[in-house]
């Protein structure tokens, strides 16, 4: 499984990449795949601040919806909206196309209690 060393991760399965004051936030491949085929994002809050933890959003798959919770806290500055008509990158491409949302960095020492590639793979197993 794909775990790239450059992205940060949360215990509840989001990564996060982060370029200057901005980042970009998706799931893991190891979530996808305990969800499975995701049928349909559900995103809408662009433009708010959300805070460390907060829901941002829920995936539904197949036979389950599980809420996306935010890595660090920041403002919603772009959804994905290639997702709405192909969910499956999320699947297929959890780390390129299948990003859900980019966000502006209001608490950069939050990064700091993210976990590391190796942290996140030990989590996993």
């Amino acid at each position: 499984m794909s775990i790239p060393v450059e992205l940060k991760y949360s215990k509840e399965h989001e990564w996060l990449r982060v370029e200057g004051d901005t980042a970009t936030i998706g799931i893991t491949a190891f979530a996808q795949g305990e969800l499975g085929d995701i049928i349909y994002v559900d995103i809408d809050c662009v433009g708010n601040t959300v805070a460390k933890n907060d829901i941002f959003g829920s995936v539904e798959a197949v036979k389950t919806v599980s809420d996306l919770f935010m890595p660090i806290t920041g403002e919603v500055l772009e959804f994905n909206e290639v997702l709405k008509s192909k969910p499956e990158l999320v699947n297929s491409k959890p780390y390129e196309d299948g990003w859900m949302i980019k966000i502006k960095i209001t608490n950069p020492e939050e990064i700091a209690d993210l976990l590391d590639a190796a942290a996140y793979q030990a989590l996993i197993g």
